[in-house]
């Protein structure tokens, strides 16, 4: 027997068709009905539009690009100065400021834990002063246009946990990432483009990176995030095979959508309705992919203020020029990550190397950014997914490493609504605890929410017989940050 769209290849009815059929139909008229609530709650009543519609209040972001250092960079090397470490160097953290926080398996079986203090300088820079370390001259020049917040912390200890964290507001794998909530939300500003585009510096070590950080979750599929390659076809099959013309990949997609459509009118299913957005999509983005990705038209003075490495394809240089590139299109969050910065040792030598990739690279965008006057909608965030401890792991020796630490970190914001020029947050003179405004993940989340003009509270996804929201029961506005 040949299996047609009616009958599985078993011969046995399906679920759908056994509730079809039974009790005169009723049953699929229930499950009609919560399917089509289901489609209603995923925001699939037009291709380019958001559940919410319109944003919940004024936003004063479009999009976020987030530059994701991956491993934890140490914030008492770049961005939290605390002379009392060089001044107490080698001494034992006390118990007093440690109180009782569980360390990792790496450094808690130590019966030494010296102080360890900064082999760099820091200097101050920008309206109010912001301290600044030696290995960041770069992101030091537009510190009039960044906030510095030192009290971000976290209950994750380890990489796993952490990076998920950050992304996607739990540490299980398996939430919507940031920017598929964003998309679920708000909808595609270029119908031509994903809303959610993710890149990755090639060749770097450290922890790896899933795609559950940028893939949605219990969401509609249409949201997750669309990783683009450092290659010559930046997306995997987005190209027509060889003998396959434009017109005959439109004709292909047109009869496949009629099927679809087809099986649509019998089984009312979001996800038959995401798969034709996705096929669709991808027949677009066959032109709108190759001229966002040709950087071969910009400006010497824009590649130059970018670094060496603008010119090489996957470097975070790169990255943060393409980076700009998309948001010029409308796509909604850009994610970047650049890993390697776990220096459990080896931290004087490696982190002026990491910093040399991305100092000026970020900076450029900044400014390039704002040049062009996307700065003023464009909310761009720096940092990772803790800090580093302010004591040594191991002995002290010339080459130290230091431990993850989760009570307390930095990063910085540039862009639509920040408060720019300024510092948020201040932890203990040992670098250890937040001692003001500490802001917790959720409340960093909130935060940026709100940016976009998205009340955390009111974007809700029903999943499982209960509604999720990408802060799950917490989070508070740190109005500090923004201006």
């Amino acid at each position: 027997m040949i299996p047609t769209l009616d009958m599985p290849p078993t011969g046995l009815p399906t679920r759908r068709q056994f509730l079809n059929r039974f009790g005169m139909g009723l049953g699929g008229v229930a499950l009609a009905e919560m399917l089509a609530t289901q489609q209603s709650a995923s925001g699939a009543m037009a291709e380019t539009g958001g559940v919410l519609g319109a944003p919940h209040l004024a936003p004063k972001a479009k999009r976020i690009i987030y530059l994701f250092m991956s491993g934890g960079p140490s914030q008492l090397d770049l961005l939290d100065y605390k002379p009392l470490l060089n001044q107490r160097h080698g001494e034992q953290l006390p118990d007093s400021v440690r109180g009782g926080q569980r360390l990792t398996g790496m450094s808690g079986n130590q019966s030494s834990i010296p102080l360890v203090g900064s082999p760099f300088t820091f200097q101050q820079h920008g309206p109010s002063g912001t301290w600044m370390s030696e290995l960041l001259p770069h992101t030091a020049s537009i510190a009039g246009d960044i906030c510095v917040v030192r009290s971000l912390y976290t209950e994750a200890i380890n990489h796993g946990p952490g990076v998920t964290f950050l992304q996607t507001g739990s540490q299980i794998a398996g939430r919507p990432s940031m920017g598929a909530w964003l998309s679920y939300g708000l909808g595609q500003d270029n119908a031509n483009l994903p809303s959610f585009v993710v890149l990755i510096t090639k060749g770097k070590g450290g922890q790896p990176l899933g795609a559950h950080l940028w893939g949605s979750g219990f969401l509609p599929t249409k949201h997750q995030g669309v990783l683009f390659r450092a290659a010559e076809d930046p997306v995997l099959y987005l190209n027509n095979p060889a003998g396959i013309t434009d017109a005959g990949r439109r004709r292909m997609l047109d009869r496949l959508m009629e099927l679809h459509e087809h099986q649509l009118e019998l089984t009312p299913d979001v996800e038959i309705q995401n798969r034709i957005s996705h096929y669709e999509m991808a027949y677009r983005m066959q032109s709108s992919i190759p001229e966002v990705t040709d950087t071969s038209g910009e400006p010497k003075h824009v590649l130059d203020s970018y670094g060496p490495d603008v010119k090489t394809p996957g470097t975070f240089a790169a990255n943060c020029l393409q980076a700009r590139r998309l948001a010029e299109k409308g796509v909604r969050f850009i994610q970047l990550y650049h890993q390697d910065w776990d220096h459990h040792g080896g931290l004087p030598g490696a982190l002026p190397k990491l910093c040399q990739e991305t100092d000026q690279p970020a900076a450029a965008l900044v400014k390039d950014l704002k040049q062009r006057g996307l700065l003023d909608d464009t909310l761009v965030v720096w940092g990772g997914e803790f800090g580093r401890t302010n004591y040594c792991q191991g002995k002290i020796q010339p080459n130290f490493g230091r431990d993850h630490h989760p009570r307390c970190f930095s990063v910085w914001m540039a862009g639509a609504g920040v408060n720019a020029g300024t510092t948020y947050g201040e932890t203990c003179e040992f670098g250890y605890n937040v001692v003001k405004d500490g802001v917790h993940i959720h409340d960093f989340h909130a935060s940026l929410l709100h940016l976009l003009g998205i009340d955390h509270e009111k974007l809700t996804y029903k999943f499982q017989g209960r509604r999720y929201r990408l802060t799950d029961v917490h989070g508070h506005l740190v109005k500090g940050m923004m201006a």
